[in-house]
């Protein structure tokens, strides 16, 4: 994967599939697979064994990944997802939303 245009901690919008158009913070990056997990969409129940932790077992909702192809930034300036440019501020590169200007 080349550059990485959404990090752990960003704000995205989901662009195709069952949770297109809607919104949500990225709470855990698998980049070896191109996939991120984004906090309340695509969830999945998955079934659980009895445990300690679980004594019942049963199914518990949990999110699914999602590529990183189906889901732009979203800037809440515009309302709407953004395609980013790498920019120099001081000695690093950061990451500036084309639509608004703000760096993200």
């Amino acid at each position: 994967m080349s550059i990485a245009r959404i990090r752990k901690g960003d704000t995205v919008i989901v662009i195709t599939g069952d949770a297109a158009g809607q919104t949500g913070k990225v709470i855990r990056m698998i980049p070896d697979k191109g996939m991120a997990v984004v906090q309340g969409l695509n969830m999945v129940k998955k079934a659980i064994r009895p445990s300690e932790t679980a004594p019942q077992g049963g199914f518990v909702e949990r999110e699914a990944p999602i590529r990183l192809s189906n889901m732009m930034p979203y800037d809440p300036e515009v309302k709407k997802g953004v395609r980013i440019s790498r920019v120099k501020d001081g000695d690093r590169m950061v990451r500036r939303s084309k639509a608004s200007g703000k760096i993200l």
